[in-house]
């Protein structure tokens, strides 16, 4: 009895740390500095990382789905192509401070390959195709020559870096536009005709990128490395450098090799990224939703009233049906809520409308095994036995219908994640975990916490731990 009790105190005590963590990182940290007594002090606010994270129909933003026309592949297949084009999309939105932005490929079951791109905060539908429809850029750029020109610009760099950290305005200067240390030339990735994995020498057989430019890229790549033999040509995707080779001889076939440190998995990545350069794979809109921002707030706040709303009710039937275990009940399915709150936030769980009907769900499930609890102890206690006994055998007998209940539920959301659409997939995410969570606090938690009271065998007692108008 003691052992049951003092399990049923650290219980109580997880949770309550744990609902401590759920809370305060739903708050918006303020701060407040000052750099002098003349100067207003600067409020900042700040977030936690482990905030719970809403889907565009709770937060507000648009959603784009593109069809990707794969019938023209020839070297790569088509997991790595849409692959390559998430990664260039993802971050071409990223570079433009979208927070929390989704992109996801799917197939369907018809087998087309899609890609889905969500932009919470972007309600401008126009705005939204643009960031996805532009053709990213892939630039070839030369070595600056060290002189005055380069100094200069290296100067302008400084001097801003100066300005910026002092907190003053930076003064324009042409020469910011520039790179101090590489000098764009006409060959960008519209003369790129394909790249592959290839492997360098015979000896080493490390992993390499061999490109291929086409009729007229080949001039202007051929011009490039007569001119910078023994020197490094860059290559930038969407004004990032992604490799600076060093020029060994004059390439005139329009074909090249980069060859480096690379790993098998780096090289397969920077070919898709050239590759996806040129935009290889075509993509069509076929659909957008936007949400404004008032809109989900307002589906948010219908959304936890209707939780709050159930847990009452809940609540409300088990003490008034089932009494002491029903208060018990409660308690777990207040161990419950907290848990799943906490695996959203540790694990980043999206959380869309219909993830929120999954969880809500789930909250019905976890009380329907305490019901096959409650209703078998009732049995128990009707054949006879003490209230002890009575409790130990509901639990051990009601385990198996529990089990595959839970068993067929788990196989459904799996099946429903496997197969189903981005909106699917967030219900079925928190349907499944609440179904897991809620065999941990149905059969653990109540358990412990019915196993800690002490009753006499009386019919007052046994009138506690039953239910209904029956008293045993």
């Amino acid at each position: 009895m003691a052992k049951t009790r003092i399990s049923a105190l650290i219980i109580l005590l997880f949770a309550t740390a744990l609902g401590y963590f759920v809370y305060s990182t739903e708050q918006v940290t303020t701060v407040s500095t000052s750099t002098g007594t003349s100067t207003p002090a600067v409020v900042t606010q700040t977030e936690s990382s482990f905030k719970l994270k809403l889907g565009l129909d709770l937060r507000g933003g648009t959603e784009l789905v593109y069809d990707a026309d794969l019938s023209n592949l020839v070297s790569q297949s088509p997991a790595e192509s849409m692959d390559a084009l998430r990664d260039v999309i993802e971050k071409r939105v990223n570079a433009l401070g979208v927070s929390e932005s989704i992109v996801q490929t799917e197939t369907s079951i018809s087998g087309d390959y899609r890609l889905v791109v969500a932009l919470p905060g972007v309600t401008d539908i126009d705005e939204a195709i643009a960031i996805i429809g532009e053709t990213p850029v892939l630039e070839f750029k030369t070595e600056r020559p060290d002189g005055a020109e380069k100094d200069a610009i290296i100067a302008a760099y400084a001097k801003a870096q100066t300005e910026f950290n002092a907190g003053q305005p930076i003064t324009p200067d042409s020469l910011l536009e520039q790179d101090p240390y590489y000098i764009n030339t006409s060959l960008t990735g519209q003369y790129l005709q394909s790249s592959r994995l290839d492997f360098g020498s015979q000896v080493s057989l490390s992993p390499a990128v061999s490109i291929e430019f086409d009729g007229e890229g080949t001039k202007l790549f051929a011009e490039i490395t007569k001119a910078n033999i023994g020197k490094q040509v860059a290559i930038y995707l969407d004004g990032v450098s992604i490799s600076e080779p060093v020029v060994r001889e004059a390439i005139l076939d329009g074909r090249a090799q980069i060859s480096g440190n690379f790993t098998i998995k780096e090289a397969q990545t920077l070919v898709g990224r050239l590759n996806s350069g040129a935009l290889p794979v075509p993509i069509e809109l076929v659909s957008t939703q936007t949400v404004g921002a008032s809109l989900g707030a307002d589906i948010l706040n219908k959304d936890i009233r209707a939780g709050i709303i159930g847990f009452i009710l809940i609540s409300i039937f088990l003490i008034l049906w089932y009494r002491l275990p029903g208060v018990f009940a409660v308690i777990a399915l207040i161990v419950y809520v907290i848990l799943m709150l906490a695996l959203f936030k540790l694990f980043g769980v999206v959380m869309s409308a219909a993830g929120i009907a999954g969880f809500i769900l789930s909250m019905g499930m976890a009380i329907d095994a305490n019901i096959l609890i409650f209703e078998r102890t009732k049995e128990e206690l009707n054949a006879g036995k003490g209230i002890e006994e009575a409790i130990r055998e509901g639990f051990a007998r009601a385990w198996y219908s529990i089990r595959d209940s839970n068993v067929s539920s788990m196989i459904t959301a799996i099946i429903l994640f496997w197969m189903g659409t981005s909106l699917v997939k967030g219900f079925a995410l928190t349907f499944g975990i609440g179904v897991l969570a809620s065999m941990l606090t149905a059969i653990t938690v109540t358990r412990i916490f019915l196993m800690t009271i002490s009753l006499r065998d009386s019919k007052f007692a046994r009138f506690l731990v039953s239910n209904g108008f029956h008293i045993s």
